[in-house]
């Protein structure tokens, strides 16, 4: 099944309510005015404000996306989709949970 790709326009959350930033090393394929994504590229997470129950704060801090399409590239890298499955992490590489998707674009679709 099809899934929408990623672009630098779409906007993420961590599970807490941090706000994710994506970011692209794709500079050529534009997707409805937005740089596409593609493997290999991250998201930042700020304002997160996860604490462990010992009190030990434990915020995202980054977002791996994983999810690539098998069929579609931009340039030679494959594009990212939508992908339920990824995971925002703490700073020591803590998997926190999945990433929340809003804002993402509906026009165009890849396997």
């Amino acid at each position: 099944m099809s899934r929408p790709i990623v672009t630098q326009m779409t906007q993420t959350q961590c599970p807490h309510g941090g706000m994710g930033t994506l970011m692209t090393s794709n500079s050529k394929v534009l997707i409805d005015n937005g740089p596409a994504l593609v493997q290999g590229d991250q998201g930042t997470v700020a304002g997160c404000a996860f604490t462990l129950p010992n009190g030990k704060p434990q915020p995202c801090v980054t977002e791996k996306l994983l999810g690539f399409s098998t069929k579609v590239q931009a340039g030679s890298s494959p594009v990212l989709l939508q992908n339920p499955p990824d995971l925002c992490y703490s700073a020591e590489s803590i998997p926190q949970g999945p990433v929340t998707w809003t804002n993402i674009q509906q026009k165009v679709t890849a396997l």
